[in-house]
Parts: structure tokens; sequence; C-alpha cells
């Protein structure tokens, strides 16, 4: 059906005629068939966001619908891919215009060419039903891709064949319960502003292991859960995210770089390519979808991008595997919001966001969880969500961070003063919080030790006492205070030098264990224990605290993986010989 336009106001297109259309449907604008979706329908009136540039289109250009909701394709071809927030393919887009995208160009996402190898798991007369697995396509050397029964299909195979096929072929012929025949195809697609369905949703009671001590430690993620990080600009958030997707133990992962500057995107697809997957030793984009939008393209596809991603994403788990999405930034996406929120001329809510900023939030968060997926074969997989903020001047009471932090779990307060001091990760420890914990102890006490949690507590205990003891230091200086006092001012200096600090471009301290964590974590403890029963001894502290070995403690993060137990093992020795000494001879020496 087609209408015509009687307004442009930016990414707002007004058209009327449209009387057969429905919200959220995908529209063709002008002779360069511009990529839209319908806002909300007015009689035949349609408000339309427009994925592209609209400079030139004018009223009187022709609109036509195409019937079908803002959907992305999905199948075979999506890892190692490159995407716009509509899901475009920017690296076969390239090939044929050049550096600069064509305004309408239409490029499907999902190559029509390419074969993949489908290895079926079902045979002719076999029952099936939605969710499914009725074949494999092994994607990349790290997934499998399962092809699974789309939605709303359930019957029996009539044939099903082995062999090469593109993803539009027919792989399979299923008659339906309604007698219907249906062809199944490698690729499926689903509207992406809707939630692909499950059986249930789980408690998450696994972690995720980021190999980022002050998160892993401090402020553990479960995986299927939600976390934020918000900071001001240059505090490393980008740094942090591209540390999570480096480094997480999922399967997959979706990088979402909504509406970041463009040198940072650029930094994404310049790095991912090259780097090596610590698990199978194979590049990281074996397993990375990558929604790229930089702040100079259209608002309306930063809009959409979240959504794109976070589609994706349900995708591969519905298949079993754990992934993590990775937003950087929603405030970016809010930025978008705001702007056809005003251009639609609605009551704006706080500082010009719409009021339903909150709920749109809540909407993307609330597909992440650990669920028990569609199909036979008890499958559950793992959605982790996490957004970075972008708050200006850092100030996390605008409204975008606090809509965020009334529904994520996991808050990691990147702090300014930190990074300026060069500690990264810049996460603020008497800020930030995690509200996992209480159901991670359980793995955490059976996987790693009980010791695990109690040191944890221990650390953050400290360094609050540390916060509290900085206050009198600087009414009455550190020579006020008790040689316990400053004994804990030492340790907390420990924690937070030789622990909480992470060189991201050092291989060997780029990434943690949970196992190198607890026993580096432990050390610390034992020689503030140590120093106490010592001092308790009228050991001086002074001796104590510049014992030899305390250098070594400082460079213990930097031993290499295959060295560092037996390292650790002699630290911790040395640590004990050396107080014992000091405390046998007491003040005399």
């Amino acid at each position: 059906m087609n209408g015509k336009v009687i307004k442009v106001s930016g990414p707002l297109v007004v058209a009327e005629g449209l009387s057969d259309a429905n919200v959220s449907d995908v529209v063709r604008v002008g002779k360069q068939r511009l990529i839209g979706e319908i806002l909300n329908m007015t009689d035949d009136r349609a408000s339309i966001q427009v994925y592209e540039e609209t400079s030139g289109l004018g009223p009187g250009a022709e609109v036509e619908t195409t019937g079908y909701p803002l959907s992305v394709e999905l199948g075979p071809g999506m890892l190692d891919g490159i995407f716009d927030g509509i899901q475009r393919p920017l690296t076969e887009i390239r090939k044929l215009t050049g550096a600069t995208i064509t305004r309408g160009i239409d490029v499907p996402a999902l190559s029509r060419e390419k074969l993949w190898d489908f290895v079926p798991t079902v045979s002719a007369g076999d029952r099936v039903s939605v969710g499914d697995v009725i074949g494999t396509v092994q994607e990349t050397s790290a997934i499998l891709h399962k092809i699974m029964v789309p939605f709303g299909i359930s019957g029996t195979v009539v044939s099903i064949q082995k062999g090469n096929y593109t993803v539009a072929d027919t792989v399979c012929l299923v008659k339906g319960d309604d007698g219907a025949s249906h062809e199944l195809t490698l690729m499926q697609k689903w509207p992406v502003r809707k939630n692909r369905p499950y059986i249930k949703k789980h408690v998450p009671t696994r972690p995720l292991n980021s190999g980022q001590r002050v998160i892993d430690t401090l402020f553990p993620l479960a995986k299927g859960g939600t976390a934020a990080v918000p900071g001001p600009f240059g505090s490393g958030k980008t740094v942090v995210q591209h540390q999570l997707a480096k480094w997480s133990d999922v399967d997959v992962v979706v990088y979402i770089g909504c509406g970041e500057r463009g040198n940072e995107m650029t930094d994404v697809l310049m790095e991912f390519p090259e780097l090596k997957d610590p698990r199978s030793g194979e590049p990281l984009m074996k397993r990375t979808v990558l929604i790229a939008n930089t702040s100079d393209m259209p608002v309306a596809a930063r809009e959409a991008s979240i959504y794109t991603g976070i589609t994706i994403a349900e995708y591969f788990r519905d298949m079993g595997y754990d992934v993590a999405v990775i937003a950087d930034s929603t405030s970016r996406w809010a930025e978008a919001l705001r702007e056809m929120s005003g251009r639609l001329e609605e009551m704006p809510g706080e500082e010009g966001y719409p009021a339903y900023l909150a709920s749109r939030l809540a909407q993307f968060y609330e597909r992440a969880g650990v669920v028990e997926c569609l199909g036979s074969g008890g499958r559950q997989g793992s959605l982790t969500a996490i957004g970075a903020v972008s708050p200006p001047g850092g100030d996390t009471s605008e409204p975008v961070s606090q809509a965020t932090m009334r529904i994520v779990k996991v808050f990691w307060g990147l702090d300014s003063g930190l990074a300026y001091a060069r500690h990264f990760p810049a996460i603020n420890w008497l800020t930030s919080y995690s509200l996992y914990v209480d159901g991670l102890k359980k793995w955490f006490d059976s996987e790693i030790g009980v010791k695990f949690m109690q040191n944890r507590e221990k650390s953050l205990s400290i360094l609050q006492e540390e916060a509290s003891l900085q206050e009198i230091v600087k009414l009455v200086g550190q020579d006020a205070l008790s040689s316990a006092d400053r004994l804990t001012l030492e340790t907390a200096k420990m924690i937070r030098e030789d622990f909480l600090q992470q060189n991201a471009f050092v291989d060997v301290d780029s990434y943690s264990s949970y196992e190198r964590q607890s026993t580096l974590l432990q050390i610390i403890l034992d020689f503030d224990t140590l120093c106490r029963n010592a001092m308790n001894q009228s050991a001086n502290l002074l001796r104590l605290v510049n014992i030899p070995v305390r250098e070594r403690i400082g460079r213990a993060k930097m031993v290499p993986e295959d060295e560092y137990r037996e390292a650790y093992k002699r630290i911790f020795e040395d640590i004990k010989n050396q107080i014992d000494e000091i405390s046998a001879g007491g003040d005399e020496k």
C-alpha cells in the first residue's frame, strides 16, 4: 500500500494514505526507497522514523509499506559479521559502494550465495515442534549453529536431507498439525521489538568470569544478569566493556556500538579481528557479532540497534549458549529516544527525555536471564546484558543513570578521580555494588572455597575503613593514628594497588582466573593478619611493612601464568619467615 509524505522533520516523516498499515511496519520512503519504521498511527496518517539521512526528501514523495515489522534475519553468517543498527552487512555494502553507504541500498543481512554444510539431527517421520533442533551447521570453528523449528510450526517431518545449502534453500519439509506444508530453511526472521519466547526463566546461580579482579571478586555479575557501567568521559567505560567482550566465559558476544564516537568504534573493528580467544586460541570474532553505529549516523538508527543486538543474542541463547550483550552506550540510545519524542511533540519528562524512558530501558534489560529453551532436549541458555551509561559530567543523578540503576542488579561506578590517578579499571569500590552476591555464594563456596567470599567481605571492610581513616588523616595527619590503623591504611593500599589495579594492555595481567585472584588476595590478607599478630608481640610496624618480600607482593600479578602457583607459595613462605624473624626480636631489632 502506498501513501504520500506531507511533512519532513529530520528523521521524522509524516505520511497519509496508509490506512491499512500497522505500528512497527517497515516502509520505503521516496525515490531512494529510504528505510523507515512506523512509530504511531492516527487514522490513515503515519509518523515514520527513517533510519537514513532524509535531506532532499519533501512533501509528495511516495511511501510504500512492506506490511512486515522491523525484523532481523537469524541464521548462519551472523558470527564474524559487522552490521549496522538495522542489520545491514557493512562489509558487503563497502564492497558495493565504497567507504560511504549509499542511501536506500538494500542488501540482505545474510549472504544468499554462501553455502553451508547442513547435517540433519532428525529423520523423516519424526515429530517436531517449536524450538526443536532439526540439524546443525558448523558456522565457525567456535560455534555449532543449531537450526531450530521457527515459532508457530509443529508437525511431522516429511523430508530432510544432508548437503550444502544457502540460507534461503529449503532443507526440511514439515507437514503441520493443521495439514499445511511448511518449508524450513536455514534462516528465520524475528521482529526486533518482540521478546523471543521460552519455557521458563530461572534465577541466575553461576557467575560470569570476566578475568577482572575488581569485578569477579568484589562485584560479581551472574550469567543471565544485568549490569551498568556509568562514568564520565575518560574514565574507562569502553576499556571495561572491551575487556568483558574479550575475556568473559560466554559462548557468544554481541557488541553494540550505539552512537559512540567513530574512533572508538574503529578501535573495536580493527582490534577484535586481531584478538585471540583465550579458550580456543581462535580469533575472537569467530564467536562475536558487531553492531556498529557511530554518533554521526542518523539518530534513528541508534534507537533500533539495541533491539537488533538483543534479538540476535536471544536467538543464540535459544540454542542453549551463554551469550553476553554489551551496549556502548545506552545514553546515546536514550538521546535518540529524546530527539524522536521531541519531534513527535510528546509531553517531555525530566531533562527532556520521554516519560516512557524507564519503561523502554526495562524492556531491554528484562530480556536478559537464564532460560529453559523451547524445544526438546532440555536446553538451557543465558543472556547477560551489560550497558554503559555516559552521564554528562559524570553526574549519575541524571534520568538515564537513575532509571538504569533501578533496573540492573550490578552497578560498576567508574570514578574520574581514580582514572586521573591512572588506577584502572576505575571502578569505585565505595559506590559500586552487586545484588547477586548472596545468590552466587553457594557456587563460590563449592567451586573456589569458602574463604573466597570471606576474603571479599574482609577486603571491602578494610577499604571502607580506609575511607573513614583518610578523613582523620586529612585533619590531624597519619602520625596521630594508632599502629593498627596505620597497618589498615597499608593493607588497603596493597589491596588497591596490588590487587584491584589491573593493566588491560599487558597480556599476563589482562586476565586473571578465579584461582589466581583468590590466592593473590589471600597473600595480602595473610600479610595483614601476620603483621597484626606480630604487633601484639611488640614488633615494630615500620619494619613489618618494609620487609623485603613486600616488593614481590606488589609484582605478584605480573608473574607468568604457568609460574604463579609456585611463586605465590614462595612469597607466602617468605612473608611468614620474615615477619617471624622481626617478631622474635621485638622492638630490639
